[in-house]
C-alpha cells in the first residue's frame, strides 16, 4: 500500500513521539542518542512543543533504533522484543484463514512476549475488539500503545490488500494537547481516558485475507514501519479529506466553497463538520502550507524565498513570521544538517 500525497505531507508534533524518544534515551548514551536523532533528521535541541516531525523521520528513526538497540519495540515495553520477532509475527498471521483469526494470532503472539500487558480479543455480532490490558499497575506508554494498535491494524490491512475500516480507537490515557496527531494515524473516531486501550472493527466489513508470499513478507519487513503505520486511509476525519482535496488541487486559491463542492455538501454543512473535528478550513490550509514548507526545507533544493512564494506568502518576512508561529522555530532550523 502506497501512502497518498496528503499522508506523505502530514507532520506530527514532537510531543507525539516524546515517550518514544524518552524510552530510547534509556537504551542509548547521550552521544549515541544525539547521533541517532541526527541520522534520522531530528536535531537534538529541537525539543520545543511545536516542533514538527515528518512521517519519513519517524520511519527512519524506527529503522535505525530497532537495529541499534536490538529491541524491535525500542524500550517501549517492560522487556525487549528481540530481532526477527516481527518476521515471526508476519509468518504466523499470514497463515490465518480469516482476518478475525489473524487478530487472534496477533494477540496470542504478543501475549507470549509481553510481561506488563496482555491482549484480550472479544467479539459480538457487530463488534470485534482487541484490548490491551495491564498486568497490575504499570505506566502507560502513549507512543507504545499507539504503535502496537497500529501494528494490529496495519497487519490486517496488509493481509486484506486494502485499508481495513476501524470502528473506534480508545486510549487509556488522558487526551493530550497533540490529540489531533492521532487522526493522521488512525482512520476512526478516537477517544481518550478509557479504561483500557483498544481498537474495534466491524466483523461485517472484514473481508477474506489475500495470499501473501515470502517476497511480500520480505518487502513488508524492509518497509517497516511505513506500511503498517501509514496505511493510506480514505476514511479519516473530515479535515484529512479536505487536506487530500487540497493536495490534488491548485490549493493556494481554493476556498471553503470549492472544498464543499468537491465533497458534495453545502459550505454550511462542511463548516459544521469541521467544527465537530475542532478545526476550520483555514487551519487545514495553513497546516498543509506548513507541511509543504517543511518538506521543501528538508529537501534542501529551494531557497527560503522560493518556498515562501510556493506556499503563498508575498514576502519571506511574512513566511518567517508565520513559520515561527506554526513551529516555534525558524525555517533555517529545518534545513538538513551538514556533517
Amino acid at each position: 500500500m502506497r501512502p497518498t500525497a496528503p499522508t506523505i505531507l502530514s507532520t506530527v508534533s514532537m510531543q507525539f513521539i516524546d515517550d518514544w524518544v524518552s524510552a530510547l534515551r534509556g537504551l542509548r548514551t547521550d552521544a549515541q542518542m544525539a547521533s541517532l536523532l541526527q541520522r534520522a533528521g531530528l536535531v537534538a535541541d529541537q525539543d520545543q512543543p511545536y516542533t514538527r516531525v515528518t512521517l519519513d523521520q519517524i520511519v527512519r528513526l524506527y529503522q535505525l533504533a530497532a537495529v541499534e538497540t536490538g529491541d524491535e519495540m525500542m524500550g517501549l515495553w517492560g522487556r525487549p522484543i528481540r530481532p526477527r520477532a516481527l518476521q515471526h509475527l508476519l509468518t504466523s498471521v499470514r497463515e490465518a484463514a480469516s482476518l478475525p483469526s489473524a487478530l487472534y494470532r496477533f494477540s496470542t503472539f504478543w501475549n507470549l512476549l509481553l510481561d506488563d500487558y496482555q491482549f484480550d480479543l472479544s467479539g459480538t455480532d457487530d463488534r470485534l475488539t482487541l484490548a490491551l490490558k495491564p498486568c497490575g499497575k504499570v505506566p502507560v506508554q502513549r507512543f507504545g500503545h499507539m504503535l502496537i494498535l497500529k501494528l494490529a491494524h496495519g497487519l490486517l490491512s496488509w493481509l486484506a490488500g486494502y485499508e481495513v475500516p476501524v470502528m473506534k480507537v480508545e486510549f487509556a490515557f488522558d487526551r493530550p494537547e497533540f490529540a489531533a496527531d492521532y487522526a493522521v494515524i488512525f482512520p476512526a473516531p478516537i477517544a481518550f481516558a478509557a479504561s483500557v486501550t483498544s481498537i474495534s472493527f466491524d466483523p461485517a466489513r472484514l473481508g477474506s485475507p489475500q495470499a501473501r508470499s515470502t517476497a511480500d513478507l520480505a518487502q513488508f519487513l524492509r518497509n517497516a514501519p511505513r506500511d503498517w503505520i501509514f496505511t493510506s486511509s480514505l476514511e479519516h476525519t473530515q479535515s484529512l479529506r479536505i487536506r487530500e482535496f487540497l493536495s490534488r488541487s491548485q490549493w493556494i486559491n481554493c476556498n471553503l466553497a470549492d472544498a464543499a463542492q468537491a465533497l458534495n455538501m453545502t459550505p454550511r454543512t462542511l463548516m459544521r463538520r469541521l467544527d465537530a473535528d475542532g478545526t476550520s478550513f483555514q487551519a487545514i490550509k495553513d497546516d498543509l502550507r506548513r507541511d509543504i514548507a517543511i518538506r521543501d526545507l528538508q529537501a534542501g533544493h529551494k531557497s527560503i524565498e522560493e518556498i515562501s512564494q510556493d506556499v503563498g506568502f508575498s514576502s519571506a518576512t511574512n513566511f518567517h513570521r508565520a513559520f515561527l508561529r506554526w513551529t516555534s522555530g525558524t525555517p533555517s532550523s529545518y534545513r538538513p544538517s551538514r556533517v
